[in-house]
């Protein structure tokens, strides 16, 4: 079994070799609605071959002189039929609708569950728009590949294939003209379906980049506005629009050239030429020749839909095509669901740690160890590796060389829901969900937190005094990533949702940048009496807070250049000194610092 961060535990087993396979594997969870769309199929295309099969005999009963009690039942007799034809076609409709429903949400819940387990390299590679292109519109277009797309075709063989046999049992003679016929259809829809097969793959592919651009630029609307590139955005985003409609126009000059119905006009009249002579040479009846014609009309339907549904096919497969390549992308954590899931205590060692995002390393040999209940602060310039090194302790990363444990245990053998449910992370950078502020902070706690604790963790992060102030106070919607509220708003809810979890270690990333110089200091103070007991990674540029660490990790270019208490390095680090003198870390020389 593949890698994953996550999965469920009754998870259904899906063949992912090819899209047919994937799709075909989602349609056969559900037998009973198969046997029932077959069986209503199957009568709804045999009686709509039975109907001119008895509208012949009426016709012969006609010449033939018969009495009105014959003539009545055969009417009544097509009144049967197509009463139930339509009966059998609400089954037929119902069932592929429902199958065709089914298939769409379960096969966007396997590609929501697949994305929860890919891992966050993973996610830094994709392009935002262009997964929930896949996730939306591509999953959707596998409805209609069933309904109308599954339910027609499967319509059209057998309306090939009854009027065929029908045509056998009236007079073996007439079947030269269809089979003639049929032969050439397949052909014609090989052809068509061999030409449409790449044009609605690269149809497919053109939305997903049209999506992608446009999520990016609505995203970062922003930065384009304030560097007035609001003309070129849109002359990109109209090229990508003109490249997606060139698609569709490709699509329909393989459409045009579409000859069952062509082939269909030139049999109907050669049917009709050849039903004549067999009627002149005295070979069939005037009641065979109208069932005969009126069978090959069958015909009709199949070839005329068929384009229809063959690009409800090729649009599906190509779709199919995509959303397998998410679901086929290699990932490289698993959840090691038997691993360790016991309490942790806070136990943090690294062991000779290198690590990267690509071929050139980060992090280079660091190795330290903190005590249960430590604060640790972490310094160094901008891109020294600070964030990086908190990452590897939550296992967001694997480490290429060396070892990271907690309690003596290498992360890799933990349990990653029992590992990362018990650290937090509160970053700079924070996200908020489009939901109600007392969900965010609820959210760690998987919605299990009442409002009391809710409130509590409010007011140890500082928080609740603005909350109380909003229109709905805990029940108000915060935007989309929380734009709605100031960043220092933002980053006392993120304190609130990390103190609502009661982690055993906690990571600080630059967390209090966005916040006053008051509001900061009453949260240092609520952080000391919380942190107590908990294991901290610190990372900040404030002095206050490098100043009361138990440790402090000095990094430079990937390196852990000193360590020690503040006292200690002062007396021992350099690098640390330019940063303690300066209120900032900074990778310049001894003498351009000083100067400075």
């Amino acid at each position: 079994m593949a890698a994953r961060e996550f999965r469920v535990a009754d998870e259904y087993t899906y063949d992912r070799r090819t899209a047919v396979r994937w799709i075909a594997s989602h349609v056969l969870r559900y037998p009973w609605l198969i046997g029932g769309f077959a069986l209503a199929t199957a009568c709804l295309t045999g009686m709509a071959s039975m109907v001119p099969v008895l509208t012949g005999r009426t016709f012969d009963a006609v010449l033939h002189g018969a009495d009105g009690r014959q003539i009545l039942l055969l009417t009544l007799a097509v009144f049967g039929v197509r009463t139930a034809q339509a009966l059998f076609a609400l089954v037929n409709n119902f069932g592929a609708e429902t199958l065709a429903q089914r298939v769409q949400r379960d096969a966007r819940d396997e590609l929501y569950v697949s994305l929860l387990g890919k891992s966050q390299t993973f996610h830094n590679r994709q392009r935002v728009g262009d997964v929930m292109a896949r996730a939306t519109n591509d999953v959707q277009q596998l409805g209609p590949m069933i309904n109308p797309g599954m339910r027609l075709m499967s319509n059209a063989i057998l309306n090939v294939v009854m009027p065929l046999i029908a045509i056998s049992t009236i007079n073996p003679q007439l079947l030269l003209v269809p089979v003639l016929f049929l032969v050439s259809f397949v052909i014609a829809l090989w052809r068509f379906n061999r030409e449409l097969r790449p044009v609605a793959g690269a149809q497919r592919a053109q939305f997903g980049l049209l999506n992608a651009s446009l999520a990016e630029r609505i995203s970062g609307i922003e930065v384009v506005k304030g560097n007035a590139q609001e003309p070129r955005e849109e002359a990109r985003f109209r090229a990508n629009a003109r490249a997606y409609r060139d698609a569709f126009v490709r699509q329909g000059h393989v459409e045009a050239r579409y000859l069952p119905v062509l082939i269909f006009g030139i049999g109907l009249g050669l049917a009709f030429g050849h039903g004549m002579l067999l009627y002149l040479n005295g070979a069939a009846t005037v009641g065979q020749v109208v069932s005969f014609i009126g069978l090959y009309y069958v015909v009709r339907e199949p070839s005329y839909f068929s384009l229809y549904t063959f690009e409800l096919m090729q649009l599906g497969t190509a779709s199919g095509n995509r959303v397998l390549e998410l679901l086929r992308a290699e990932t490289e954590l698993d959840e090691n669901r038997g691993g360790v899931t016991q309490p942790i205590r806070g136990e943090i060692a690294f062991e000779h740690v290198t690590f990267g995002y690509g071929p050139e390393p980060i992090l280079h040999d660091v190795s330290f160890h903190a005590n249960p209940g430590e604060t640790v602060a972490i310094v160094g310039q901008t891109g020294s590796g600070k964030s990086t090194l908190t990452q590897l302790v939550q296992r967001i990363y694997d480490v290429q060389e060396g070892r990271v444990l907690v309690d003596g245990v290498d992360v890799r053998e933990w349990s990653m829901e029992s590992l990362r449910s018990q650290i937090a992370a509160i970053e700079q950078d924070v996200f908020l969900f489009s939901r109600t502020i007392r969900e965010n902070i609820a959210f760690g706690a998987g919605g299990r937190a009442t409002q009391e604790q809710v409130e509590a963790a409010a007011r140890a992060a500082q928080a609740h005094d603005f909350i109380a102030r909003l229109p709905n106070g805990y029940e108000t919607v915060v935007g989309e990533r929380g734009f709605t509220l100031s960043g220092g708003q933002r980053q006392r809810i993120a304190i609130a949702r990390a103190f609502l979890t009661d982690p055993r270690i906690l990571i600080l990333d630059d967390s209090t940048s966005a916040i006053d110089s008051a509001t900061e200091d009453q949260i240092q103070r609520a952080l000391r009496g919380i942190l107590q007991g908990r294991t901290t990674l610190l990372i900040t540029h404030r002095i206050a807070q490098i100043r009361w660490a138990d440790r402090i990790l000095v990094m430079r270019r990937g390196q852990l250049v000193a360590q020690g208490t503040h006292e200690e390095l002062i007396a021992t680090s350099d690098a640390y000194r330019r940063i303690f003198a300066h209120g900032e870390p900074t990778d310049a020389p001894p003498e351009v610092a000083h100067a400075r």
